[in-house]
């Protein structure tokens, strides 16, 4: 339902913007869905438009805002996230738009597409896509990592998908379609805190083990390392498999680094092991998930005993395809893989992959065995379950260093040839290089059997199961070990609100012992409650105080956890059972989620015949508690959902349509702003409540090109937005739930667009703060209603297109949505916009050039845009004149632009090609060089032209400045103010801030749209000084002209704040000089050459 143009959204204080140009605004990016649409987003993130992908232009598209993330959702891609299928992570448009993700998904759209079986058509078309191609295979998986250009992302979108309309579901084959993501990296005395030493006392280096580090790459030039690896490979873009950036090196040495350049000081953990270096990381740090699979995948084919993971990126509910693939590894090749815990030491933020079940996920402890502050704790995302399962030495550890690597260069070597540095990441090698001794010591042992012993025979801690898994790392022990817990540790699950019920659960602790004597283990069990206190007496309870395992035989005890015991505290209990015997000793963490006070949410959703219905979609946001900002919605066909939820205040927004297939026949928005959930709660969406939403203009012969309602609900810390975009409000109504709410703030607005012909435009916006949701919304607006504004769109230079967005902004209300449509310059547009609820407008005009060769979407380059400054109120009925992009263009000084002092640096914030209106803006540029000297010798220079993205630093004492610039622009983008050369010359010293004291001048001939005049007529042109040396301040003022590019200059008078001037000779150019003193002797002067045209 929306139009070809893009639909923008405007914030308050919103100005220009676009990349890689001059000017002041801040600058676009655009994001692709899998879609193919495309989200265009300012310089701080927010979005500021949408473009529809061709065929998609009339398929809504809903708005979330949430948790500081804006989700754009298509209708047909909703329910496909809903049931799991699709990663929702490829329509969030800012964890699209992150530095990191940007970069990896710069030059096409990835992803990685699993498949159902042989799947040979799928693949066929998948393949067949467009231009997609096949990354990786990813054979553990079933999976393919592709890579499609941007502007083949539809055809993506329609391989992977099957149905009518919006009604889409997986094609067939199709499996999962995961967002190819981005992942980041995360010993003299720690070696010996783990027992490797004793362990090599006792004959056991890691000699004939191999361990995968798949990391950075690593520097085989190292004394260290220059004989450990014996395979590598790249799966990265950088150039090879060698480390730039310093971490994997550094990894890999702990590991299995010899010591050869420290005398065997910094000897690794396991230095008779050799090593598989893969590097999935990049020079930077950074790696997409597949390049992390293919690693995985390489290092299986090399028969790698251990895979050491030192990264990671955030868990979320369910199985990423990182998880799938550790998991299938572990089981089908018995690989141990050690993956780093995570860095963001807060409890539930183990990061992926290392929340994989069969991980050795590892976090970090100091050489005092304190957990450090930085190292991620448990309970696993999703389930409760226990991460990380054990820690090592992570803090200040000293290992190999890259050379001139990037880490090299930020921390420096010391002693040489080695770094100090901490983290997960560190910890992780740790265990790694154990495994590696335990796999010599026992070569038929798999990753079962090495995760239970090293996990058993761990150092406790005074920390939490969630905290520490079962302890630190203590191969010493490991070595000796022949009794393991199968699992490592016991995980009780969720035990439901309340608890004056709950029965005991009982799950059995197995041990096996891999021994040729059977062995008779003393059992006793600890543990503690959410708060780190010791839990009630009989919380966790053993059903037995010994225990006899046979040789190459299991045996079992009862562990029980009364989850009735734990009084009015709710939350995660851990405890520890120990088994002790034969000289050994099995440590096994255990947890139960004792679930804080929760209800069953239950929504029934009846279409307008008042049945059930399957064709809905919901979302139930958190506002209050620790629900706050999660998305607990779901999709059932039966039409009702249940939901098991916190007690808290939730915000309720479901759409009901007519037909899925076929939206246009009809959509139902209803919302319940505020549900309070505080007992077993049935909300029932009813789409015959619903009342519809017209919205018109004293108009016909329209074309509904945008129509955008929202809302947002707020609490004092927290807000969720909700909205849709569509062409027209046709078959569209709208209905609240429930009673006027309490104890939060509802806004609610109604923008629609329309045009008519090329030139004219209805942009109208109602809205504010409400009470409640509206049911139904009825606005005819009359002719009275609406201002008018004759906006005269300015080119300089032919065969330019362009836009002009006008940006409503009503009190009260987050942002707004608005059109731009492309048109012919120069041209004038007619705008009617509203002027109720205060609303305010504010207008953006921009000048396209042949597509951009640096964008991989094939947009246009933006050469100029320009801004109407403040947004302003317009009175109904009147008539406003306002013109963009004429001559002529020069600098402009005033309120926040100017020349800058800030401490010892001197900085230009200003416009050098603001328009003949003094709008602010920019302008694409060929040239510029910026000098500033300092009691006449130059001090410095660089390209800006005084944009502020580059400044000087001088010294604190008072001295004279001068500060030049001279930029240029072509006549493919302008032919009018094709160079500026300005200076201003001044007295400055350290201050904390403060504006310096130039001056420049404003030229306002009378030209047409195109920046020309009549030829050798004579025109009074307005001369207008701006900055220090403005009104009262002006000391003196000399005006020049030329006809000869400069060559020659006649000086002018100036009477009256005018000059009087002959409009050059058909087809050539008049250029302006000036020269400017204030009353204080600051001086300035500005050149603008071919200021205008004459025709």
């Amino acid at each position: 339902m929306t139009s070809p143009a893009a639909a923008d959204p405007a914030t308050a204080g919103q100005t220009a913007a676009a990349g890689g140009v001059l000017g002041n605004g801040a600058a676009k990016d655009r994001v692709t869905l899998i879609t193919g649409d495309r989200a265009v987003l300012d310089a701080d993130g927010r979005v500021v438009g949408l473009d529809r992908a061709k065929g998609r232009e009339h398929i809504p598209v809903q708005v979330r805002h949430s948790g500081g993330h804006t989700l754009l959702i298509p209708a047909d891609a909703q329910r496909l996230i809903a049931d799991g299928t699709v990663d929702r992570r490829l329509f969030d448009v800012t964890e699209l738009n992150k530095k990191r993700n940007r970069a990896a998904q710069k030059k096409a759209l990835k992803v990685i597409v699993g498949y159902k079986g042989s799947a040979a058509a799928a693949k066929a078309d998948v393949r067949g896509a467009g231009d997609t191609t096949v990354r990786r295979s990813l054979k553990a998986l079933n999976a393919d990592a592709v890579s499609t250009p941007k502007q083949d992302a539809g055809d993506l979108w329609a391989a992977l998908t099957s149905g009518k309309g919006t009604d889409r579901t997986a094609a067939s084959g199709i499996d999962h379609v995961w967002f190819d993501g981005v992942r980041k990296a995360s010993l003299d005395k720690s070696v010996k805190q783990i027992g490797a030493d004793k362990a090599w006392a006792a004959g056991y280096d890691g000699k004939g083990v191999k361990i995968a580090v798949l990391d950075t790459g690593v520097d085989t030039r190292h004394d260290d390392l220059k004989d450990q690896v014996i395979a590598e490979k790249n799966f990265t873009d950088s150039a090879d498999a060698k480390d730039r950036y310093g971490h994997g090196t550094h990894v890999a040495s702990i590991a299995a680094g010899t010591g050869a350049k420290s005398g065997g000081k910094f000897k690794g953990v396991a230095p008779g092991a050799k090593l598989l270096n893969a590097k999935v990381l990049d020079d930077d740090g950074y790696g997409d998930d597949s390049g992390i699979l293919a690693g995985m995948d390489w290092a299986a084919e090399q028969g790698a005993d251990v895979v050491n993971l030192s990264l990671g990126g955030p868990d979320a509910p369910g199985i990423d395809p990182l998880e799938a693939q550790v998991d299938k590894l572990s089981k089908d090749k018995g690989i141990l893989f050690a993956i780093a815990a995570g860095n963001d030491g807060e409890p539930g933020s183990v990061g992926s992959p290392g929340s994989a079940d069969a991980a050795l996920t590892v976090g970090a402890v100091d050489d005092n065995d304190k957990l450090a502050d930085f190292s991620s704790q448990g309970p696993r995302v999703g389930d409760g379950a226990i991460k990380p399962d054990v820690t090592a030495p992570g803090v200040d550890i000293t290992a190999a260093a890259a050379d001139d690597s990037v880490i090299d260069k930020e921390v420096g070597q010391n002693p040489p040839g080695y770094l100090t540095i901490s983290g997960t990441s560190m910890a992780t090698p740790h265990a790694a290089g154990a495994a590696a001794l335990l796999k010599q010591q026992h070569p038929d042992w798999k990753y079962t059997e090495l995760k239970g012993a090293l996990a058993g025979s761990t150092k406790g801690g005074n920390y939490t199961a969630f905290q520490q898994g079962s302890g630190r790392i203590a191969v010493d022990r490991a070595i000796k070990q022949t009794v393991i817990a199968d699992p490592s540790s016991v995980s009780f699950g969720t035990q439901q609100w309340p608890h004056t019920d709950d029965k005991p659960v009982t799950k059995k602790v197995t041990y096996r012992n891999l021994g040729k004597d059977e062995v008779t283990l003393d059992l006793t069990v600890s543990a503690t409650d959410p708060k780190g206190r010791p839990a009630p007496a009989g919380f966790f309870t053993l059903g037995a105080k010994k225990v006899t395992v046979p040789a190459g035989g299991t045996a079992s005890v009862d562990l029980t956890a009364d989850s009735k015991l734990g009084g009015t505290v709710d939350g995660a209990y851990s405890a520890f059972v120990v088994a002790e015997g034969g000289g050994q000793s099995v440590r096994t963490a255990a947890a139960v989620d004792r679930e804080v006070e929760s209800y069953d949410v239950t929504v029934k959703h009846l279409g307008r015949d008042g049945q059930p219905t399957k064709h809905y979609m919901d979302s139930f946001v958190g506002l209050t508690g620790g629900a706050r900002g999660t998305d607990r919605s779901s999709y059932d066909p039966s039409g009702t959902v249940k939901l098991r939820v916190p007690k808290g205040s939730y915000v309720l927004d479901s759409n009901v349509a007519v037909d899925l297939a076929d939206l246009s026949k009809g959509i139902d928005w209803l919302a319940q702003p505020k549900v309070d959930v505080t007992k077993n709660t049935t909300v029932t969406v009813d789409a015959r409540t619903a009342k519809p939403v017209d919205v018109t203009v004293p108009a016909t012969d329209l074309k509904g090109v945008l129509a955008a309602p929202d809302y947002t609900v707020e609490t004092p810390d927290f807000s969720a937005g909700f909205g849709w975009l569509m062409d027209e409000y046709k078959n569209f109504r709208t209905g609240a739930i429930g009673a006027a709410p309490t104890g939060v703030t509802l806004s609610q607005s109604w923008p629609a667009v329309w045009t008519k012909g090329d030139n004219t435009e209805y942009n109208v916006t109602s809205g504010g703060k409400v009470k409640q949701l509206a049911t139904g919304y009825t606005k005819h607006y009359k002719a009275t209603d609406l201002a008018t504004l004759k906006v005269g769109l300015g080119a300089a230079a032919s065969g330019k297109t362009g836009s002009l967005r006008a940006a409503a902004e009503l009190p009260d209300v987050d942002g707004g949505w608005s059109v731009s449509v492309p048109t012919k310059l120069p041209t004038e547009r007619r705008l009617y916009v509203s002027t109720g609820d205060k609303v305010k407008w504010g207008l953006e005009f921009e000048q396209n050039g042949p597509p951009d060769p640096n964008d991989p979407d094939g947009w246009p380059t933006l050469e100029t845009a320009y801004t109407l400054g403040a947004s302003q109120t317009f009175k109904p009925g009147a008539t406003y004149e306002k013109t963009f992009n004429t001559a002529v263009f020069g600098p402009r000084i005033g309120g926040v632009y100017g020349v800058y002092r800030r401490g010892n640096e001197i900085v230009g914030d200003l416009p050098v090609f603001a328009d003949g209106q003094t709008h602010a803006g920019y302008s694409l540029y060929t040239s510029v060089k910026t000098t500033l000297t300092r009691n006449g010798t130059q001090i410095g220079e660089n390209t800006d032209p005084l944009t502020g993205q580059k400044s000087f630093k001088v010294p604190s004492g008072d001295a004279a400045y001068k500060l030049s610039t001279s930029v240029k622009r072509s006549v493919k983008v302008g032919a009018a103010s094709t160079r500026i050369d300005a200076s201003f010359s001044f007295r400055s010293k350290k201050v904390d801030e403060a504006k310096l004291p130039v001056s420049t001048v404003r030229f306002s001939p009378k030209v047409g749209l195109d920046s020309r005049a009549k030829a050798d007529e004579k025109q009074s042109v307005p001369v207008t000084v701006q900055g220090a040396a403005a009104g009262s301040n002006l000391k003196s003022l000399a005006v020049y002209v030329s006809y000869d590019y400069g060559q020659t200059w006649k000086k002018v008078t100036v009477t009256g704040g005018k000059i009087s001037v002959k409009n050059p000779a058909k087809n050539k150019a008049i250029s302006f000089h000036a020269k400017i003193a204030d009353k204080k002797g600051n001086k300035s002067t500005l050149s603008i050459y071919n200021a205008f045209y004459a025709k």
